[in-house]
């Protein structure tokens, strides 16, 4: 499984208008080889860099296996946004306050959908994955002010 952006390559610089000092548009990402035993896709973004530890920009769970692009919530019918480190759902874009920062973009094929509360977050999601995961892909990007 892969995922990937035609906007940068791994370890690369996020283009500023994906940033909050942009147009805080959600990095446009591509999805390929899910395990064909998939029953849904999650996805959860995060910054370990951040100054008060890992900040959370977004949780998404049970996406269709067969959705190939996300560009934002709304190409992703179905799915359920979770808790970010600002207590609620939606993407945050990266807004580093000094520094180089490494933005995580990890996605996992599940071999169930969740049952799960809205109120969940990154590390409720982690849980509850615990024994569902077939397989995991990773896109690291950077961003600094």
């Amino acid at each position: 499984m892969k995922i990937e952006s035609d906007i940068l390559k791994e370890d690369k610089i996020i283009p500023t208008k994906y940033s909050c000092y942009g147009d805080g548009l959600q990095l446009p990402l591509k999805i390929s080889g899910v395990p064909e035993e998939a029953k849904s896709l999650a996805l959860i973004v995060d910054d370990p860099d951040a100054p008060s530890g890992d900040f959370v920009h977004w949780v998404v769970w049970n996406i269709d296996p067969e959705v190939t692009r996300i560009e934002n919530i709304s190409s992703l019918k179905g799915a359920t946004e979770g808790r970010t480190s600002l207590d609620k759902p939606g993407y945050i874009a990266p807004c580093p306050p000094s520094g180089i920062h490494h933005y995580n973009f990890n996605l996992y094929a599940l071999d169930t959908t969740l049952s799960i509360p809205e109120s969940y977050d990154k590390l409720d999601l982690l849980g509850s994955m615990e024994d569902h995961t077939l397989e995991s892909a990773k896109l690291v990007a950077l961003y600094g002010k």
